[in-house]
């Protein structure tokens, strides 16, 4: 009994043509190896409806309406207050946190002032929920601040562990003659770029990070506020 010739790849490609433009009621599958009479179906039952059409990458999605009203209650929801505690804490946190790793290493690590610019970034934008200026320019002073007075506290806790007694004590004993001395000798060129860099890190963080619609919001917002004045 003679076999079949197998069909040739043109044969097949103008089989499969036929079967995507006629439908699978037209299409005569004896010609077709076996094996590939499935391929053809499952590449037929999987034929898009336009093969020119790109695929969607989103779906259709739900329309949100948006409106001053929104942005009014972003603005009410801010805090300075309480985002001026936030960086206080943090400062006093960062000064406990500081003096107990430079006793256990027995090392100065001027860099953790950029580390303490952060989290007043953090935790500014996250308790103040601020969506202006005031928000990062008082994390950027609180970091500068915060790195000079980190720098005090353990200038001051060193001195302590020299002399026996207290870091508070030591703190208590400063007059106006310790300034001069502590910019002078204590404070240097590196403390001050790790203050300057902890200053952009901390504003930077700070930053609000909104989505578009409530960026929007913030602008419906402030037009229709100017228009008012």
């Amino acid at each position: 009994m003679p076999l079949a010739a197998p069909c040739s790849m043109s044969s097949l490609r103008s089989a499969m043509i036929s079967s995507l433009s006629t439908g699978p009621s037209t299409f005569d599958d004896s010609d077709l190896r076996p094996g590939l009479k499935e391929r053809v179906i499952i590449r037929a039952m999987n034929k898009p409806e336009n093969l020119l059409r790109l695929r969607k990458k989103h779906g259709e999605g739900h329309k949100v309406d948006i409106s001053a009203t929104d942005g009014a209650r972003l603005v009410r929801a801010q805090s300075f207050g309480r985002a001026v505690i936030a960086s206080l804490v943090t400062v006093v946190l960062f000064c406990v946190v500081w003096i107990a790793l430079t006793a256990l290493t027995n090392r100065v690590f001027p860099w953790m002032t950029v580390i303490l610019g952060a989290a007043i970034g953090l935790l500014v934008r996250r308790v103040g929920k601020g969506v202006d200026w005031r928000f990062p320019t008082l994390a950027a002073v609180m970091a500068i601040a915060g790195s000079i007075i980190s720098n005090i506290v353990l200038a001051a806790s060193t001195t302590a562990a020299e002399y026996d007694t207290g870091t508070l004590q030591i703190l208590q004993a400063v007059t106006s003659m310790t300034w001069p001395v502590f910019f002078g000798e204590v404070w240097n060129v590196a403390d001050g770029f790790y203050a300057i860099v902890a200053a952009g890190v901390a504003a930077f963080f700070a930053n609000p990070r909104l989505t578009r619609a409530q960026f929007h919001a913030l602008r419906l917002w402030r037009e229709q506020s100017d228009g008012h004045q």
